[in-house]
């Protein structure tokens, strides 16, 4: 592990920062991503604080911009010689005003962009370094939190609410994550998703109005598993319920639906 590289979106607070501090107590360098350069220096000081063996290394962008999105990997091609392990985690919850409808600085529906887009067009600027240190791992963070796209109301322009862009938007993710690791079937580099623990105790669940009902604890486990576990070394295109291999929503397996998205996503990514 002393040797693993490892970079974690939306690692400032939450279920990021709760693995970058599991990752970093194993040693290794875990590269910090946030889009917030007070809270993103924050962070890296407590993680090296509370793993002095460990190298930390931060890089700021906000997702909700595609621009930055690709200057950023474009950083990380440039400044790290190896990537072992990429987490998707940052996410764009179901929001503080939830019928207000807020778009990307490309004009996507804000969810949709910073849930699906942003990390598709990450771990695809960054596959030539993940392909090059492979065996490598692509961890997406989605949720169990999942509804069917409406291909003629993607961008959810009519009936908008927030959970429900969320939803989508991690639908999206998990068909994009079935999509790309057969892609990469074979290149040494693997690419699952899962729902890490039901109502964490986060800002995204205490802003939306809800309950939590779990620890950060009880999400970081079952995500570090799937970066670590040799077990899962060959392991591709699944989604997890926690530590569990299960079925996502069923639109995930329509090969029609997931062609879809993947032309538009390609149209929208430019």
């Amino acid at each position: 592990m002393n040797q693993r590289t490892t970079l974690i979106t939306g690692a400032t607070q939450g279920l990021g920062r709760g693995i970058a501090l599991d990752l970093a107590a194993r040693g290794g360098t875990v590269l910090l991503h946030g889009r917030d350069r007070d809270r993103l220096d924050s962070v890296a000081a407590e993680v090296r604080a509370a793993a002095p063996g460990a190298t930390v290394r931060t890089y700021l962008a906000d997702l909700a911009d595609l621009d930055q999105v690709h200057a950023m990997a474009a950083r990380i091609r440039e400044a790290e010689p190896r990537l072992d392990a990429l987490v998707n985690n940052a996410v764009a919850g179901g929001g503080a005003e939830p019928l207000r409808r807020e778009l990307s600085r490309q004009g996507h529906e804000l969810r949709f962009a910073v849930n699906h887009l942003a990390p598709y067009v990450l771990t695809r600027d960054l596959l030539p370094t993940l392909t090059a240190s492979a065996p490598a791992r692509v961890v997406n963070v989605a949720s169990i939190g999942q509804e069917a796209i409406d291909f003629d109301n993607v961008m959810l322009e009519r009936e908008y609410e927030g959970l429900r862009a969320y939803c989508r938007s991690k639908l999206a993710m998990i068909m994009a994550t079935f999509e790309l690791a057969a892609e990469l079937d074979g290149t040494g580099v693997t690419v699952n998703t899962l729902h890490p623990a039901h109502l964490m105790d986060t800002n995204g669940v205490r802003e939306y109005g809800l309950t939590p009902a779990t620890s950060i604890d009880e999400g970081v486990r079952p995500t570090v598993r799937l970066l670590m576990d040799p077990d899962l070394e060959s392991t591709t295109g699944r989604y997890f319920n926690q530590f569990t291999d299960t079925r996502a929503h069923n639109q995930a397996y329509d090969t029609d639906a997931r062609e879809r998205l993947m032309n538009l996503t390609r149209t929208l990514i430019g």
